[in-house]
């Protein structure tokens, strides 16, 4: 039995590396794939003729250099795109019609099919009823307003 696991090295590391992808399957943490990249690239040395100690650093290198130089990248991309904005984040940027005036600290809007508490951004403004105006943030149950750019 030993000779054959020293014949058949390469069987060894690529049994190794299929249940590392798998058990990866299971995790989606992209780490046990990396190892199993490293136990690949361990079993192909093996096969060309590496003793067993050069390939468990082939394995070593090959595996920490995946986990630090791809799997970041690899990672970031994955998680990448459009966050969901929900509640009154999701409100932000949208457009308005004021309903009744709003001032520095009081008035009506209609956004998103809703009726909103409404003040101007600025104190000093005032926007009169059927204006269209953006919604710069939420403060509370108020919607905070400046005046739409055509």
């Amino acid at each position: 039995m030993n000779d054959w696991l020293i014949d058949n090295g390469w069987a060894v590391w690529l049994a190794i590396a299929l249940l590392l992808v798998i058990v990866e399957l299971l995790s989606l943490d992209l780490v046990l794939l990396m190892f199993g990249i490293g136990a690949l690239a361990a079993a192909l040395a093996t096969a060309f003729g590496v003793n067993v100690y050069l390939a468990i650093v082939v394995f070593a290198l090959v595996a920490v250099a995946m986990l630090f130089l791809v799997r970041p990248p690899l990672v970031e991309r994955l998680h990448d795109g459009p966050t969901l904005m929900t509640g009154h984040d999701a409100l932000v940027g949208r457009s308005a019609v004021v309903l009744e005036p709003v001032g520095g600290t009081h008035g009506r809007i209609q956004l998103a099919g809703e009726v909103w508490s409404a003040r101007a951004a600025d104190d000093r403004q005032t926007y009169d009823t059927g204006t269209e105006v953006l919604v710069t943030r939420i403060d509370g149950a108020t919607a905070v307003v400046t005046i739409k750019e055509s």
